[in-house]
């Protein structure tokens, strides 16, 4: 029987040489049934010959906009011919037999998403994923579950986004994942959309991948605080079960904290995420000297 068809999906910004290394990685995985498609987020030109002395097959779509995380692998799915589709972050390195015990996950009855491991590139002894805790009804914080058990499959209340692996026929009942939020919260979103089916996140603790955080963003920019600001506030308001409850908490408890506790650009930018959020505004962070977009 002939392996199932998957199709991995990246989103590169601006990073080319950082993407090679995934498609390094993805040549020597060594799966026989796979196509790789990498959606190019305002790319002005056309680097497809550069990606193919990488990996021969890759297929290219280059977009004039920056269509955000959520919008670039939106269009990436249009192209994807796969029964499954993995979502894998441009800046993470795929290991040997990855794709082969992800889809043994499938074979739990309910099951949704699959998750493997993620570690840091710069130390892969150190775990970054391993599942994530539920977010607080309250505080609208969750935290990264970084710890291993004994068996071979954990749940988790979220996939991430850096690497996920889904059914195409679950994707069709989920919708497109959520363009809202243009960069952080839309995996979170579009767990809840899959864990409303009724359907189960397992994370594979049998393999792991490697991912180099925040290349794009920056691990602490201004950028990124504002769009975990604004899209904190954004997840609350269409997911938690009393969103007035959050919101006194936020603008009585967090509000004050941030504001004086932030540098006076992150402080800038918190405090452009909140109000955006509340007026639900889609400008979006301009700052010049802010790092690049997307993730």
């Amino acid at each position: 029987m002939e392996a199932p068809k998957v199709s991995i999906i990246t989103v590169n910004y601006h990073q080319k040489e950082v993407t090679a290394d995934l498609l390094r990685s993805i040549q020597a995985c060594g799966y026989s049934n796979l196509e790789v498609i990498i959606v190019d987020n305002e790319q002005s030109g056309d680097n497809s010959l550069f990606y193919r002395e990488f990996l021969p097959n890759v297929q290219v779509i280059n977009s004039s906009q920056n269509l955000g995380f959520a919008g670039a692998n939106n269009l990436g799915m249009k192209y994807a011919s796969g029964e499954f589709f993995f979502f894998l972050n441009n800046d993470t390195e795929l290991g040997e037999g990855v794709i082969e015990t992800l889809l043994e996950g499938f074979s739990f009855p309910g099951t949704g998403a699959v998750c493997p491991i993620i570690r840091y590139a710069e130390n892969p002894e150190k775990i970054q994923f391993a599942g994530f805790t539920p977010i607080h009804p309250l505080t609208g914080r969750n935290k990264l579950d970084q710890f291993l058990t004994n068996q071979s499959w954990k749940q988790s209340h979220y996939f991430h986004g850096a690497a996920v692996m889904i059914s195409r026929d679950t994707i069709a009942q989920m919708g497109d994942m959520p363009e809202d939020y243009f960069l952080y919260y839309e995996e979170l979103d579009w767990s809840q959309r899959l864990r409303d089916l009724g359907l189960k996140i397992l994370v594979s603790q049998q393999v792991s991948i490697l991912h180099k955080e925040s290349i794009s963003t920056g691990k602490n920019s201004p950028l990124k605080v504002y769009y975990q600001t604004r899209n904190r506030i954004y997840f609350m308001r269409r997911n938690a079960g009393f969103y007035p409850a959050f919101l006194l908490f936020f603008l009585l408890v967090s509000f004050p904290k941030n504001i004086f506790s932030l540098s006076r650009a992150h402080a800038k930018a918190f405090r452009k995420g909140v109000l955006d959020a509340l007026f639900y505004q889609k400008t979006g962070y301009t700052d010049p000297v802010s790092f690049s977009i997307p993730r």
